[in-house]
């Protein structure tokens, strides 16, 4: 698509924690984590509460760990900028100072300066925040997030959401979705459900203007912990001046977990744009998505309006002995609670290995009472990239329960012949699979008996299964926003920044 021909996708985190504040693991490990999977980011440390409640007796343990937390930062600043120039590198992973500020009556923010540089802020209400936040000396950002709460109890208050500082809100994170108040991601944090009054669709049909990012908001030093939130986005290049100009631009989307190549256009213009009103939209969209797609729709200021489902979408022929698919390696598994150290190296026996997407999580805790300290948070890494082969290593614990995934994964795009062999060497034990059989579906295994760790080759998908694209011609007058929403058979999903019609 011609509206992105000259731009760079890049993939990032800007709401995230560590132990700078209350959490769990170091500023170092947090950044190294992030380097992993991430292009930039933020580790934006929790600093205030102006309308924290009363303590009642019932309460007190939270608003101690959080006065204990937003100390510790006060205290930490000066060193944690030191440790934050220490791991930029501008053009290849640049990292932007922040913090988050919580408010009761009009929704938390996330400040995210620019510039290696600024101050801890410490408002009375949002009028304050928006009042010192003019008088900084560089650009600064603050983003809504897990925005979907009830008004009152931490959900954004869209009557006094103002996009001078605010271009965009976060869609998902580990909290939930925010898009509606029915959806598959519910919040199920102790504060409560969504509240349709706080979505984005409600936001939306009042008329306003943002982007959608994505942010783990995870606690255990883990910034794109896979699974989520994360950000994709589209820049002129990985500079910051760069990075900065496209999230003020809205040229972004938020992903659940898989990286994927989102391209959505209204009338030729891209995501984030303002564009001239007219009798038609025609919307287009290409998408190279991290596995095998069920629906592609298009929304109408919050309403479904199109739905491109995999029945309709052409089967493309393409070279029968070479096939340009994804290799999805997942390890875990095995008793609770029982950790596994995995030494790993994932190849192909012919063909080339074109991108290498490391699928790394993060301990699933958020607060202080969830969990003891642990001694680093830094457990996965890639060690070697080759041609044919990469080698990781990483650390899995079997699943909490039956329906949280603490698993860890590593996945190739390639280009191979349909008769090579997908092969690992996990823990010393070698295993194939010929890319024949992992097109019909999973393969897996175990390093022992029941209850042992395991391993999953996922399906391997054909290309007209993870590449689509399409057109829709809406008709509709009076729309004021279109976005694009991905959903893929694994149940990873991606939402495109608006389009507005506004001039």
């Amino acid at each position: 698509m011609n509206a992105y021909a000259d731009k760079r996708l890049l993939f990032g985190d800007l709401h995230n924690h560590c132990g700078i504040s209350y959490g769990h693991g170091s500023l170092e490990d947090a950044l190294l984590n992030a380097r992993e999977r991430l292009d930039f980011v933020s580790v934006t440390g929790h600093a205030h509460w102006p309308d924290m409640p009363a303590r009642d007796g019932e309460i007190d343990y939270i608003i101690d760990f959080h006065e204990a937390g937003f100390a510790r930062l006060r205290r930490a600043w000066p060193a944690m900028m030191k440790t934050l120039c220490e791991h930029d590198e501008d053009g290849r992973f640049v990292v932007f100072p922040g913090f988050e500020v919580h408010f009761c009556a009009s929704g938390d923010r996330n400040m995210i300066y620019r510039d290696l540089a600024g101050d801890i802020l410490y408002p009375k209400d949002l009028n304050d925040l928006n009042r010192l936040l003019r008088e900084q000396a560089g650009p600064v950002i603050a983003q809504p997030h897990h925005i979907g709460y009830r008004k009152g109890t931490r959900g954004i208050d869209w009557e006094s959401f103002d996009s001078e500082f605010a271009p965009f809100v976060e869609m998902v994170s580990m909290h939930g979705c925010s898009e509606s108040s029915e959806n598959t991601r519910p919040f199920l944090h102790s504060m409560g459900g969504s509240d349709h009054g706080s979505s984005i669709r409600c936001g939306l049909r009042k008329g306003l203007v943002f982007g959608f990012s994505g942010g783990t908001d995870h606690h255990s030093a883990h910034p794109g912990s896979y699974g989520h939130g994360m950000t994709g986005l589209w820049s002129a290049s990985g500079s910051r001046a760069d990075i900065w100009e496209g999230l003020n631009q809205r040229r972004m989307f938020a992903l659940t977990g898989d990286r994927m190549d989102l391209r959505f256009t209204v009338n030729g213009h891209p995501m984030g744009d303002l564009i001239p009103v007219t009798d038609s939209y025609e919307c287009a969209f290409e998408i190279r998505a991290g596995g095998a797609i069920d629906c592609v729709d298009i929304l109408r200021d919050g309403d479904l309006v199109r739905r491109f489902s995999q029945y309709e979408i052409p089967v493309v022929e393409e070279d029968q002995d070479f096939i340009h698919t994804k290799i999805y390696l997942e390890l875990g598994w095995g008793a609770r609670h029982r950790e596994t150290r995995w030494e790993s190296v994932l190849g192909i026996s012919d063909g080339q290995i074109l991108a290498v997407e490391p699928r790394f999580r993060g301990r699933e805790v958020v607060s202080p009472v969830e969990g003891a300290e642990v001694p680093t948070c830094y457990h996965s890494r890639v060690l070697q990239r080759e041609e044919r082969e990469v080698v990781f290593t990483t650390l899995t614990h079997g699943n909490p329960n039956n329906s949280t995934n603490a698993s860890q994964g590593m996945c190739l795009e390639v280009r191979m012949p349909k008769r090579a062999e997908v092969w690992a060497k996990l823990n010393g034990r070698k295993i194939r699979h010929s890319l024949e059989e992992l097109l019909e579906g999973a393969r897996t295994g175990r390093l022992g008996e029941i209850d042992s760790p395991a391993w999953r080759f996922h399906r391997a998908p054909l290309p007209h299964h993870w590449k689509w694209s399409g057109t829709f011609r809406d008709m509709k007058s009076g729309a004021s926003s279109y976005y694009l929403r991905v959903r893929q058979l694994s149940d990873q999903w991606a939402w495109s920044s608006p389009v507005f019609p506004r001039v």
